[in-house]
């Protein structure tokens, strides 16, 4: 069958190399794809959020499948679009409706959502700028650190953690000014105190199966510091993790999250991300994403045995419940590489060489990022350009031989985080 993913990251490159290993698979288009998915698919050009050209070339290349990997065709109802056009309507796409896409796409919806049906979660309340005089006021009726985001997608980055209550105030204009682009509504919330976990399940809209979960590092200094980003690295599986917390997760949070999407009459069929924060073995509901993470998706699917393009297949089929979900009993860690100035201003169209030089096997994986190939060069394109990924034994070996491999890309414009995994390896 001829497959359509939609998306340009290191997550879309993962998933693209494990769809290409299944023989269900006769070819791999990308849009618009990367330096990376241009060895494995077709690339072509054009906007994830362009539906009209997606139907053109879904019918076009015949397309059986869509897989959609990035929030923003999503949240937009490219799921909903397929469904309601005759001619796309037997395609079948991976992604959940535009309605299960609030979950992502609203901050606002997804705490009510949270709320109502009882999911654990941190105080909060959403303010407009009409009313930020009430927002510095329910700042000043909780103790600092606050938690601040701006209501909407804004690829990982739309969060302020603030250690005083004149910080996060300053936060809040700076929010409404337009620094994650435009947002009609701040979020403030408690600080949990906690360790982070990443939860991933898969659904067909009947049922759903664990997805492996995962520890993502989204700030740019070591020790995480620094600002927020898309994700500097991340490992699998998570430290946290145990029979007691698996089951709190799924009583607590993962069961009652489909019945209110049951409930409120929304398809959800693909990867749902819940992000956590642990404490004292308890799990609390900080986000959703409506699809697979990045750069978790990269230190997961490496570790997977089952056949990924089967697993989708049965989603579409509502025939997941028959499936079996196996997993290498071995451990993963990503390292991101990115371009110096991240998450700031960097240089674009720096040219990678040496690319050649680094081991791509079983055990070891270059997913390519922000990259582009030009005349069979290989150019930056963006923050994060490449991911380095090594699946052992053990975290620490897996994190040396990452590293290793950086160091002997030795692309000048570039700068990686040594201590992803420290939490656990360093400990």
């Amino acid at each position: 069958m001829n497959i359509l993913v939609i998306g340009s990251g290191g997550r879309e490159h993962a998933i693209i190399n494990s769809i290409s290993k299944s023989n269900k698979c006769s070819k791999i288009f990308a849009l618009p794809g990367n330096g990376g998915t241009e060895l494995l698919a077709e690339n072509l050009s054009g906007d994830v959020n362009d539906f009209e050209l997606i139907k053109k070339i879904s019918l076009k290349y015949k397309i059986s499948l869509v897989f959609v990997g990035p929030e923003d065709p999503i949240v937009n109802g490219i799921y909903d679009f397929f469904k309601s056009d005759s001619q796309l309507k037997d395609i079948n796409i991976i992604a959940p409706s535009k309605q299960a896409g609030l979950l992502e796409g609203s901050k606002d919806f997804a705490k009510d959502f949270m709320q109502k049906y009882n999911i654990p979660t941190a105080k909060h309340k959403t303010f407009s700028i009409e009313n930020i005089d009430e927002a510095d006021k329910f700042l000043e009726s909780m103790s600092p650190p606050y938690v601040l985001k701006a209501d909407g997608l804004a690829a990982g980055k739309g969060v302020y953690i603030c250690e005083d209550t004149e910080r996060a105030k300053n936060a809040v204009v700076e929010i409404f000014n337009g620094k994650f682009g435009k947002a009609e509504q701040v979020l403030v919330e408690e600080f949990l105190q906690g360790e982070e976990m990443s939860y991933f399940v898969i659904s067909d809209g009947k049922t759903f199966k664990k997805f492996n979960t995962a520890q993502d590092h989204k700030r740019v200094g070591e020790g995480d510091n620094g600002k927020n980003t898309g994700g500097m690295g991340a490992y699998c599986p998570s430290g946290l993790i145990n029979e007691e917390l698996d089951a709190k997760i799924v009583e607590k949070i993962i069961k009652p999250t489909f019945k209110a999407i049951n409930d409120m009459g929304a398809v959800y069929k693909g990867f749902l991300y819940v992000g956590l924060m642990i404490k004292n073995n308890n799990p609390y509901l900080v986000e959703y994403n409506v699809r697979m993470g990045d750069p978790e998706c990269q230190t997961i699917l490496p570790l997977l045995k089952s056949d990924l393009l089967e697993l989708i297949l049965s989603c579409c089929d509502e025939n997941l419940e028959n499936s079996i979900v196996e997993w290498e009993d071995k451990k993963s860690i990503c390292v991101v590489l990115c371009s110096k100035g991240y998450p700031d201003k960097y240089r674009e169209n720096v040219e990678i060489s040496n690319l050649d030089k680094i081991i791509n096997d079983k055990n070891i994986f270059v997913y390519h990022a922000g990259t582009q190939l030009i005349n069979n060069k290989v150019y930056s394109t963006g923050g994060r350009v490449l991911n380095f990924v090594c699946i052992s034994d053990d975290l620490k070996v897996s994190r040396e031989t990452v590293i290793k491999e950086i160091e002997n890309l030795n692309w000048k414009n570039g700068f990686y985080r040594k201590d992803i995994g420290f939490r656990i390896i360093d400990k």
